[in-house]
């Protein structure tokens, strides 16, 4: 029974490699964080972000998309503009491994297999689970505690053109919330931390990727048509 599932699986998962148009491709840029330690800027990439996508394009309008990126993200308070951070004097890295899973939505038409130029914004949105390292201050050094993951909502705004027949670049900026409120380490979930909290424990992180893709397209021409 279980060979039988498994060939099923790759005939259904062939099948729709071959149904729809693909990409697959990359994601460069940068990462920033917001939340209790350091500046509050929200689009402040100052640490790398690199990740892979894959979009399975539903019609010229909908795609589905999947991605996996890897960022660092770094604040210190010295690089702030409140006073009471300048002089409280602290500072945290961190890295977050991101999975994610949602829907793109072209706002024009954007036909991969059209061979006049083709240029949209999009949003993005959907589901995020991602690792990151729970972390406190001891004596107002960051310490690691143990490894920790958490959910968020991603948010991603941007635009996309096809430079050539196979390949299509974009840019993008996009928010995540989180789950959390210790990306920074601002409220360890350790209860015998409990007394290190400090900052807005009733406010979640967030944190940001921005940066530029740039796919691949593969897969039979598909038809596009209403259902």
């Amino acid at each position: 029974m279980n060979r039988i599932k498994i060939a099923l699986f790759f005939t259904l998962f062939y099948v729709g490699l071959n149904a729809q148009i693909n990409e697959i491709g990359v994601f460069a840029g940068g990462a920033n964080y917001i939340g209790d330690v350091g500046p509050t800027t929200y689009i402040a990439p100052n640490d790398l972000a690199i990740g892979i996508i894959y979009k399975w394009n539903r019609s010229t309008r909908h795609t589905y998309r999947f991605s996996y990126t890897y960022g660092k993200i770094s604040s210190n308070d010295l690089d702030s503009d409140v006073p009471d951070r300048k002089l409280r004097g602290l500072n945290f890295k961190n890295t977050l491994h991101e999975v994610s899973a949602g829907m793109e939505f072209n706002f024009f038409e954007f036909d991969l297999h059209s061979m006049k130029p083709q240029f949209t914004p999009y949003v993005y949105t959907g589901l995020s689970y991602f690792a990151y390292k729970e972390l406190y201050y001891l004596e107002s050094k960051a310490s690691e505690d143990y490894q920790e993951g958490a959910l968020a909502i991603p948010m991603i705004v941007g635009v996309k053109a096809k430079l050539t027949r196979d390949l299509v670049a974009g840019f993008e900026i996009g928010a995540r919330f989180t789950f959390t409120d210790n990306l920074d380490g601002s409220n360890p979930k350790n209860e015998n931390l409990l007394s290190l909290q400090f900052g807005n424990i009733n406010s979640k992180d967030w944190y940001m990727f921005t940066g530029f893709t740039l796919t691949y397209t593969f897969g039979e021409n598909p038809c596009f048509c209403p259902e």
